[in-house]
Order: C-alpha cells, then sequence, then structure tokens
C-alpha cells in the first residue's frame, strides 16, 4: 500500500502492533519499565512499559491498557504494554521507539511535503559535540536537513496535544545543536509524533520544562522548523494521521 499526502492529511501503511492485544486495567507502573495489570481473566501480571518518561496522564490506575504477550522462554516478563485508554481522548500509543520509526517511513514515502525530495537517509547521525540527531536527509543542491522525532503522549485537555510531559535536559540539548546546524547553513526541523488522534494543536509546557520552553523559542528565531502531526492508534496499527498547528511561544 502507498503513502498519499492530501492537504493536511496522511494516509499510510500502517505499523503493525504484535495483535492481537490483550486487554487489561493498570494497577500501577514503577521503576519506569514495568507495570502491574490485571487481566480480564482476573490473573495479576507484571508488563514491561517501552516507555521511560514521566507519562504523565497515562499511568493512572484503573485505566484500561492493551499489551501484547510474547511467546519466547527466555523473557522474563512476557507481557508488554502497547496502548492506553484516556476518557474522553481514547487510544494513545505509549511505545517511544514508535515515532522514530514512523517518522523514517513516511519521509522515506515522501508523504511529507517539507520533507521530500532527498536522495538519501542516514540514522543516527552524530551532531554537535557529543549527541546523535534521529535523521538526516541529504540531496544534490540541497542543504543537509537534520530531523529529531520526539514522542508526545500529554494531552490535558481535548483538542491540545503537548510537549514535554517533564524536565529534558536531552531535549533543550538537541534544541540547541539544531539551532547551530542552521547557523552552519543546514536545515533542522523538530518532528513532534502524537500517538493519538484526537489532538487538533500541539504547544509546548512551560510550566513543566520552563528551560525546554525557552530553547524552543529561541530555535525558532534562530530558524529551526517545526512540524506536529497525529495519528491513528488502533488495536492492531498505528499510523501517521493529519499535519496540526504548531503553537509558537510568544
Amino acid at each position: 500500500m502507498g503513502w498519499t499526502y492530501l492537504t493536511t492529511h496522511v494516509c499510510c501503511q500502517n505499523m503493525k502492533l504484535n495483535a492481537p492485544l490483550i486487554p487489561a486495567t493498570l494497577l500501577r507502573r514503577y521503576k519506569r519499565f514495568l507495570a502491574d495489570v490485571r487481566l480480564a481473566t482476573g490473573e495479576l501480571v507484571t508488563a514491561t512499559c517501552p516507555n521511560t518518561g514521566t507519562m504523565l496522564g497515562l499511568n493512572e490506575p484503573g485505566m484500561q491498557v492493551w499489551l501484547s504477550r510474547s511467546s519466547s522462554p527466555t523473557r522474563k516478563y512476557a507481557h508488554t504494554w502497547h496502548l492506553a485508554e484516556m476518557p474522553g481522548i481514547g487510544l494513545v500509543g505509549i511505545d517511544t521507539s514508535l515515532p522514530n520509526r514512523i517518522a523514517e517511513e513516511v519521509i522515506t514515502a515522501g508523504a511529507i511535503p517539507e520533507l521530500a525530495g532527498y536522495a538519501s537517509l542516514r540514522r543516527e547521525v552524530r551532531c554537535g559535540s557529543n549527541s546523535r540527531i534521529d535523521l538526516l536527509l541529504e540531496g544534490e543542491g540541497r542543504a543537509p536537513c537534520y530531523v529529531e522525532a520526539k514522542n508526545v503522549t500529554l494531552i490535558r485537555q481535548s483538542g491540545l496535544a503537548e510537549f514535554p510531559d517533564c524536565a529534558t535536559a536531552r531535549g533543550t540539548k538537541h534544541l540547541a545543536e539544531m539551532s547551530e546546524m542552521v547557523r552552519a547553513g543546514h536545515r533542522a526541523v523538530m518532528l513532534y509524533v502524537i500517538q493519538c488522534a484526537n489532538p487538533a494543536r500541539f504547544a509546548l509546557t512551560p510550566d513543566l520544562d520552563p528551560v525546554y520552553f525557552n530553547a524552543f523559542r529561541a530555535a525558532r528565531k534562530a530558524g529551526v522548523e517545526a512540524l506536529a502531526f497525529t495519528c491513528h492508534v488502533s488495536l492492531d496499527s498505528i499510523s501517521l494521521k493529519a499535519q496540526v498547528p504548531v503553537i509558537d511561544p510568544s
């Protein structure tokens, strides 16, 4: 199945989850990597959590979550947590590894006009003194384009996605290095992937990380670009849905 970009909507091949997913009720999330849940059968299990962030709004006891189950005999925890359902919002993907994969696929397919037309794409490219940026796009006669994909799951009000959900020194460092790339004559693009279909806008969170907020404002003034996209999230797949406006800091 091909990829098509229509105005602000993106139609693309789905990134399949390890379906069929198993419904469960979240009891607690702890040590960043673990979550205790109750399956529909009543069985209590511990699942791995592929998200090391605070997951603000997504780790409340009693939330409906969905897991996959591995048949590997070597895994300590057979279950992995993939989705959570926020009341009034819908399904939210929690896996922080997906945005990079989604970004690479849609860019390679030319599904985002702002990032289309480059001849090559490289992953994890060294940038600045001691960092790696997710993707580097290159093409003859065009300035190299550095792309940093960020995972967005914070939704405190219907229709608005926000980033970050806690202080992120690493994210702030990336913004400074992206600004340096622009000053060196390159392009630099922050790509915020919202793992939910509900939001219609994207904004930064000065109350949760004022340092990142100010760094983003400075980066935008320096010429760093910012794009935000929502995702179709279902019980068997996640795919890019639509581009939404980025509310720049005043």
